[in-house]
């Protein structure tokens, strides 16, 4: 289906030709067009432009309004002050723009003219190490500005860079060279994630002890780098082992997140290993990477260390081993030239910033993202506790995820289960997670995604407030009342007057396709959590005036305002499945 024009940009539309039509001398003008609380929309364009036609701009804005004429999409347009349009629309152009969106299954947001494709990094786990609280936002930013990309038509790869290299795989890799049962399972067992990571986790501190206490076991493990990296079977076998038993655990843990990780999405720092030697080489020849001490390094005249020295950006170390930099060159390179990305995006902690904005410089200086490729880091800022400090356990550890997700769980579950009247034990398990898992990715998904946010169990279960169960059950309350009206189908009545409440409803739902548009276009998913959450609200100002389902309704009366609220349920069921949160039928 066609895309539905919003009533902004209707509304634009016939302000801009009315300008025309009064000053043609002023060429094409634009009218500045917002949403107002005094009426629907103001104007304001009207200012500028007598000023630089030196005319009196109530004048002017009177020729606007004659040029406009009548019509049945503005009910009122009042000059105010110096010159300001003040509109009102009339209630039948509101519905029959909604009619119009709800009779699209994409509920009228288009898909962009020009897409293109978009190569997106996250959730960005290591090999044979838990994942924590710090893990959770690149996914779930990730995933959302993924599921968003893709429902404005941009063709988008997703890339895991799993750490899945560098020395302490020589460190593990011996240890279970000499102790072959470490990490044997039963023949044909089934392995959890849980038990994966156990396992993992077990090796990890016992090769560790040894590295640190016994030399020759380290110089053991330093040797077995070596061979890691030249390709010997053995080792990489071993190694092997040792990336399929924590994508396991990884996919036990994304699978509690409720987000699709595809194994072709994993690209680890080992994918771009056979690609390290030549992107130095490139680096060096075209004198965009110079020697320096021994390791390949490049410069940038405005990063400087403390003393007040050049801080390069390290390639290759004196040593000959590649640092983050090589790997992170070789694949831009890659996802440029093979796989033909036009943007790329970093889901990555902002305290990583310096580093990837040295890595794209050298890109563009190195010719790897040229004219029309776009590079951007969507940076994230640091989970905190409720002391306002990184977020730990009382013993000072990092917090597991598995842990944290476990428990908002529980605290969800307790909530639907005081709430829900007509459950099962099995349903209320089964909302309970949906609503825990709900609530963890809307705290981190509502919240600008460079600040830093307090994680509080208590406020993102609560049933008020900028909460995804605030949202659950709005959805939930629709979806009841429409049980509860049985044959009586929502129905779209253009010729109805709409009470202020309708009014506020019906604007707000009009403006969704232009909030996927803005967070689509700047990577801004928070603003698509504040959108729904004002649906949300304005939805319980609707119900606080306009009964849906009374007697004393007329029949057009109720099928509007049935029709009114369907709408609204699909707008916050695809808004919120975009931000990858459930929204169960019946809470």
């Amino acid at each position: 289906m066609a895309s539905v024009p919003s009533l902004a940009s209707d509304v634009h539309q016939r302000l801009a030709d009315a300008l025309t039509a009064a000053l043609p001398e002023a060429g094409p003008a634009d009218p500045l067009l917002r949403r107002s609380d005094r009426a629907d929309f103001q104007a304001n364009g009207i200012l500028a432009l007598a000023k630089k036609l030196k005319g009196n701009p109530r004048e002017l804005a009177a020729q606007v309004v004659d040029a406009i004429g009548e019509n049945d999409v503005l009910k009122e347009i009042e000059v105010s002050g110096p010159g300001f349009l003040n509109i009102t629309l009339t209630d039948g152009a509101i519905v029959r723009t909604l009619a119009a969106r709800a009779a699209d299954d994409r509920l009228g947001v288009p898909l962009r003219d020009h897409p293109g494709t978009t190569v997106i990094d996250y959730a960005q786990p290591n090999v044979a190490k838990e994942m924590h609280v710090g893990h959770l936002r690149s996914a779930v930013i990730g995933a959302a500005m993924t599921e968003i990309l893709e429902f404005t038509g941009e063709t988008v790869v997703r890339r895991h860079h799993i750490g899945d290299w560098g020395t302490q795989f020589g460190m593990l890799i011996q240890y279970l060279i000499e102790h072959p049962h470490e990490l044997d399972h039963q023949e044909g067992a089934e392995v959890s994630g849980e038990e994966a990571m156990s396992s993992l986790n077990r090796l990890y501190k016992a090769s560790r002890a040894l590295f640190d206490s016994d030399e020759e076991f380290k110089a053991r493990a330093r040797d077995r780098v070596v061979a890691l990296q030249a390709g010997d079977p053995e080792t990489r076998a071993l190694w092997q082992r040792f990336v399929d038993e924590s994508k396991i655990y990884f996919y036990s843990v994304f699978d509690k997140l409720d987000m699709e990780i595809r194994d072709p999405d994993i690209v680890g720092e080992s994918g771009y290993n056979d690609m390290l030697d030549e992107t130095c080489r490139l680096l060096e020849e075209s004198g965009v990477a110079v020697r320096s001490e021994g390791a390949l390094c490049v410069f940038f005249d405005d990063v400087k260390g403390p003393d007040g020295n050049p801080v390069p950006l390290i390639v290759r170390k004196s040593n000959g081993g590649y640092g983050y930099a090589a790997t992170d060159l070789s694949a831009i390179r890659d996802r440029v030239q093979r796989l033909g990305a036009d943007t790329l995006i970093y889901v990555v902690d902002a305290r990583q910033s310096l580093h990837f904005k040295m890595v794209f410089e050298t890109a563009r200086r190195a010719g790897w993202l040229g004219e029309g490729v776009k590079a951007v880091q969507l940076a994230f800022g640091t989970v905190l506790g409720s002391d306002g400090k990184p977020f730990k356990t009382r013993e000072g550890e990092t917090v597991r995820l598995v842990d944290l997700l476990d428990e908002a769980i529980d605290r969800a579950s307790a909530v639907v289960r005081e709430k829900a009247r007509d459950l099962t034990d099995e349903e209320i398990a089964e909302r309970g997670t949906q609503v825990g898992i709900g609530a963890v990715k809307y705290a981190d998904l509502s919240t600008s995604a460079a600040r830093d946010y307090k994680f509080d169990l208590d406020q993102m279960v609560s049933l008020n407030g900028d909460t995804s169960v605030y949202l659950q059950y709005a959805y939930a309350r629709i979806q009841s009342i429409k049980r509860k009206a049985g044959e009586v189908r929502p129905k779209a009545h253009p010729e109805l007057a709409l009470a202020p409440a309708e009014r506020a409803l019906g604007l707000h739902l009009d403006q969704f396709a232009e909030t996927i548009a803005e967070v689509a276009a700047a990577y801004e998913p928070h603003k698509l959590a504040a959108y729904l959450y004002q649906l949300a609200s304005h939805l319980t100002r609707f119900y606080d005036q306009c009964q849906v389902l009374s007697a004393e309704n007329p029949p057009e009366v109720v099928e509007n305002r049935l029709f009114l609220i369907d709408l609204t349920a699909r707008t916050l069921h695809q808004g919120m499945g975009l931000l990858g949160i459930r929204t169960p039928e019946r809470l």
